[in-house]
């Protein structure tokens, strides 16, 4: 099968940095991830030199608290890291740049945020007694879902 190659009109870089950010944030909402946290690193993660929160704030037209609570909420995720400057009390901030270690820390987060708590659940109702066609059935489902789920 060969693949047809497309002519695009040259894009400035200014102009392709923006689409860039904006799919990623489109992309990343769609698996159930805020697009403003997304945009933020699609920024860090596009940027040669770490940004400050200011910086970040000013490129993507976002207001300081949002800013800040994004670059703190991926920090949580390990996407993101603080600089120290000698002699400056900004804090500067750059994304993890490691494609590997990006979708890894995805899949740990996503993970601890909706998988977990059904693991929580599923621990909870596996101790049904199984005395009737019903409860066999729906413990039969349990422990199927949960022999899985412990394999994920």
């Amino acid at each position: 099968m060969k693949l047809k190659s497309v002519i695009m009109e040259p894009m400035n870089v200014r102009e392709a940095k923006s689409k860039f950010i904006e799919s990623w944030g489109k992309m990343a909402s769609e698996w159930g991830i805020n697009r403003s946290m997304a945009q933020v690193h699609a920024l860090l993660l596009i940027s040669p030199e770490a940004l400050t929160a200011d910086q970040v704030m000013e490129e993507l037209d976002i207001a300081r608290g949002n800013a800040n609570m994004n670059i703190r909420a991926l920090m949580d995720w390990g996407l993101v890291h603080k600089q120290l400057r000698p002699g400056e009390r900004k804090e500067y901030f750059f994304a993890e740049k490691d494609m590997w270690t990006v979708v890894r820390q995805i899949i740990i987060n996503r993970k601890k945020r909706e998988l977990d708590p059904m693991l929580r659940v599923l621990d909870e109702v596996a101790g049904v007694e199984e005395n009737c066609p019903e409860s066999e059935h729906f413990c039969q489902v349990v422990r199927d879902i949960r022999k899985f789920s412990h394999k994920a």
